[in-house]
């Protein structure tokens, strides 16, 4: 080799050292880090990296307290408190980008630690990395310092004129981030309807309207300036300010005024369900006409399971894809604002029916999630897969005007609710008489407690607010679909309870999750048969009132003709269901030889066209037990040795068309056609997270010697 060629090549290795130390020092990807997540503080969250364009995450996988410290060090706080594994603030969605993190703790970015590399883990978002700072900021720590990419602020607010504090929910007001620890205003001048519709979307509001400025520039003269020295450019389709970039730095002159404009006033749009109604204030229960997309499984107003209707058939979504641009889509057309969580996985729950859809792609500005693009093959999906949201709703202050009182825990307690007598606001109880499992659940959630776990009717256990021992409410009814408890039918201001509330005033205890019944529809259609039995063959059935009326004056040696079939009762919840009556308070029948822990189990029935009961019949839950789960469930409940009774979740128990009482006695029924009917729990006796698919419906026809039943479905799945 000669020598220039050795000395260029010796050059050319230079280079590259020089280079490749250059960019592991100093020439690293920029990134930029933010605290994301649900319930959390502003110096709390799932640790976020905004790369290559695109939000992600970080693996748990050797994470470390010092690790912690860059993440919160380069968000300008002093030091990091604590960090968290296993997704303690919520799954992240999207890439996950840095995994293996390893760091000394003198790093000035987490881009400068040691990883796999960007976009390199085999960690799923259940393992999703949070950290807690400490609030002490870095003094003289300055955002605009960093990449500047996205909004980074510690609160948001509305604030609402003086004459508008009092309106609820807030719609319209001022508009000011808090940062630095202090609340600073932000100026006018490039502010846009779609940073107004961000905007109201976190706060619960599906959309945005121009708002009149004048009578806000007379208060904002009288106000006093401070502020926020950024102007901000959203798309419109974020779900949170913090995902909207951060603008140039606004000229602020004499330090605190905005040039050629004013604060930055919003005036929001609220959904049907939290409009005032100008005859009856808020509307009574929350109910969306004809929606083409619905929740259900959720514990709170705004989130749940994601169903769609299709050719009259409601169907689930598949989380293939599924994020918060597209649950954002969902919140809005319902009314809400926009998603705080897009869901997987049947967080909320399965579904049943197919899968409407899968690959759902959407820009944030469709009027429905139909209008997205989707994939209509759903191969490979199951209802596991169902994409659920939760969504921003309104600041009502509903939980201002109920309490729990007495109890353990804060999730039970006597009911106490803030009434108006004699002029006054004065806090008492309500009456028990009428009360139950729908009521409780309305207390439940409006105090954000989730479910009801059961409805007291007693609560002398439970020793109150000595202040507020008077009955101020009785009478109360609730459909479940109600915002508050003040919104069920009630008796209003002439208060009549007949036992005199104290001992006999209502209670709740609250969960967060709860079993969801649904009966298999085509094992039904499957197994359906005519038997004629004679009636001296049926002597416990008659004991247990599982005949109709007619067979008490019947001969022994009659016979009676049964529509039987075989039941499946599956628990799609997500916690079991159990009998509400303790082991020692089920009733024993000696017929049988069994226990009976619910009286009444599930109603059937035969139906005229036009909805008369024309036969009956009813099961009590003698043996509720485990008799299938599903793959890696373990059984729990089975009757043998009079043990527990319950379903757990993902079990089914089944009910053979060879058992007593499992059929409707159609002795004395004319041919024609019918309406047969299935309805599990129908008295509530125990909570579950949806009542909507507790029914199930088909179609008869019989001629007076043959039955064929058919079309059966669940609850509003499809139109008879």
């Amino acid at each position: 080799m000669s020598r220039p060629v050795a000395i260029c090549c010796l050059l050319s290795a230079l280079y590259m050292w020089t280079l490749c130390n250059a960019q592991s020092d100093s020439g690293s990807p920029a990134i930029q880090l933010r605290l994301a997540g649900e319930k959390r503080k502003h110096y709390e969250g799932r640790v976020e990296v905004f790369y290559n364009g695109e939000w992600g995450t970080v693996c748990d996988d050797d994470f470390s307290i010092y690790a912690a410290r860059v993440v919160c060090k380069e968000l300008g706080f002093v030091d990091a408190e604590s960090w968290s594994p296993s997704a303690k603030y919520g799954r992240g969605e999207g890439r996950i980008w840095l995994d293996n993190v390893h760091c000394t703790g003198g790093e000035k970015s987490l881009a400068h630690c040691q990883s796999n590399g960007f976009g390199v883990s085999d960690c799923k978002h259940s393992e999703d990395v949070g950290v807690v700072c400490t609030q002490k900021r870095i003094p003289g720590f300055k955002e605009e310092e960093k990449l500047g990419l996205t909004v980074q602020v510690e609160d948001v607010r509305i604030r609402a004129t003086y004459s508008h504090r009092k309106r609820i929910p807030i719609t319209d007001g001022f508009l000011e981030v808090k940062d630095g620890g202090k609340w600073r205003q932000i100026c006018n001048e490039e502010w846009t309807e779609m940073n107004s519709r961000v905007i109201c979307g976190m706060y619960g509001f599906p959309g945005e309207k121009r708002v009149n400025t004048r009578p806000y520039k007379l208060l904002a003269k009288r106000r006093k300036k401070n502020y926020w020295g950024f102007s901000v450019n959203c798309t419109g389709n974020e779900a949170d300010l913090s995902d909207c970039k951060l603008g140039r730095e606004i000229e602020l002159k004499g330090n605190h005024t905005c040039e050629q404009g004013m604060p930055v006033v919003v005036s929001c749009v609220p959904g049907r369900a939290f409009a005032p109604s100008v005859s009856a204030g808020f509307r009574k229960a929350y109910r969306v006409e004809q929606p083409l997309v619905r929740l259900r499984g959720g514990a709170m107003i705004g989130e749940g399971r994601v169903e769609v209707l299709k050719n009259g058939e409601w169907g689930t979504v598949c989380d293939d894809n599924w994020n918060i641009r597209a649950a954002t889509v969902v919140c809005r057309e319902l009314g809400f604002g926009s998603a705080k969580e897009a869901l997987t996985g049947a967080r909320l729950g399965q579904g049943m029916g197919p899968v409407h859809m899968n690959e759902v792609e959407c820009s944030g500005f469709e009027k429905s999630l139909t209008e997205c693009y989707f994939n209509r093959d759903a191969l490979g999906c199951s209802h596991e897969e169902d994409a659920a949201v939760k969504c921003n709703v309104p600041a009502m202050g509903f939980n201002k005007r109920l309490r729990l009182s007495g109890g353990r825990n804060p999730y039970e307690g006597r009911v106490e609710v803030l009434a108006e007598k004699n002029g006054a606001l004065v806090w008492g109880t309500v009456c028990s008489d009428s009360w139950g499992t729908m009521e409780a659940m309305v207390v439940c959630r409006q105090l954000g407690l989730g479910f009801a776990s059961h409805a007291f009717q007693e609560t002398y256990y439970w020793q109150g607010d000595a202040s507020a021992d008077a009955v101020v409410m009785s009478g109360v009814r609730c459909s479940g679909t109600e915002l508050t408890v003040d919104q069920c039918l009630h008796h209003g201001k002439h208060i009549e309870c007949p036992k005199g509330g104290g001992r006999f005033s209502a209670g709740v205890s609250c969960t967060q999750t709860a079993p969801d019944l649904v009966l298999n529809a085509p094992v039904v259609e499957q197994t359906t048969y005519l038997e004629d039995r004679p009636m001296y063959a049926l002597q416990c059935a008659h004991e247990e009132h599982c005949l109709s009326s007619t067979a008490d004056k019947a001969d022994p040696t009659s016979y009676r003709r049964l529509l039987r079939f075989s039941s499946q009762i599956h628990n799609n919840g997500q916690s079991d269901f159990r009998p509400r009556a303790a082991h020692h308070s089920w009733i024993w029948h000696e017929c049988h030889r069994h226990y009976h822990s619910m009286e009444v189990f599930t109603h059937y029935d035969l139906l005229s066209l036009n909805g008369t009961k024309v036969a009956e019949g009813h099961k009590a839950s003698f043996c509720l037990e485990d008799t299938h789960c599903d793959e890696g469930i373990q059984k729990r409940y089975e009757c043998a040795n009079f043990g527990a009774q319950g379903i757990t979740v993902g079990c089914s128990d089944t009910y053979r068309h060879d058992i007593d009482c499992q059929w409707i006695d159609i002795t004395d029924l004319k041919p024609g056609d019918y309406i047969f009917q299935v309805v599990i729990n129908p008295n509530y006796e125990v909570a579950e997270s949806d009542y909507s698919n507790n029914i199930m419906k088909c179609r008869s026809r019989y001629d007076g010697q043959r039955i064929w039943t058919y079309n059966c479905h669940i609850g509003e799945t499809i139109s008879l």
